[in-house]
């Protein structure tokens, strides 16, 4: 059982993406997980915004996966979409994202890879699994036996619809 916090937009909070704010974390209130939220298309989001925010974007990933993996923790990270609703949007990006992380941090166990969180404004299952199939190997190429987890329709609410029709993925 993991228990963790979520970081919120780290382009919003920059300041607490770093290994004295995680140690205040793990050692005070019992955290093992840290949950790096980096939104799509709010707020200097990755996807709507230039070369250079995407960059720094996700240096800022890569900070906190560093300072999780120092202390002995997990991070989650996540591709957080929200007013861009519908994964598929971006899948280029997605792709190059998640080839460079996985590449870069092949040898590590301690990530888990949210691929799409909180899909929503109408999004289907179908157009969910459509965008997992394209960003799954691509991660899998690097780390074969990393953990994804796939968000599900309105606000990845409806697991009923995945596990009707799940991803044939280990």
């Amino acid at each position: 059982q993991l228990h963790g916090v979520s970081t919120h937009g780290i382009a919003w909070f920059p300041e607490y993406v770093n290994k004295s704010a995680f140690k205040n974390l793990r050692d005070q209130w019992g955290v093992d997980t840290i949950r790096l939220a980096m939104y799509t298309t709010e707020y200097n989001g990755y996807c709507n915004s230039g070369t250079e925010n995407r960059t720094k974007q996700r240096k800022r990933v890569y900070t906190g996966i560093d300072a999780a993996t120092d202390l002995g923790m997990y991070v989650i990270i996540d591709w957080h979409i929200l007013s861009d609703g519908n994964p598929n949007r971006y899948v280029s990006r997605a792709k190059d994202f998640f080839g460079k992380v996985s590449k870069t941090y092949k040898d590590q166990e301690n990530i888990i890879y949210e691929i799409c969180n909180e899909p929503n404004g109408g999004v289907t299952w179908s157009q969910i699994k459509k965008y997992a199939k394209q960003i799954i190997p691509v991660i899998r190429k690097n780390n074969p036996d990393a953990i994804i987890i796939v968000g599900t329709p309105h606000w990845s609410q409806d697991v009923d619809k995945a596990a009707a029709s799940p991803l044939k993925y280990d």
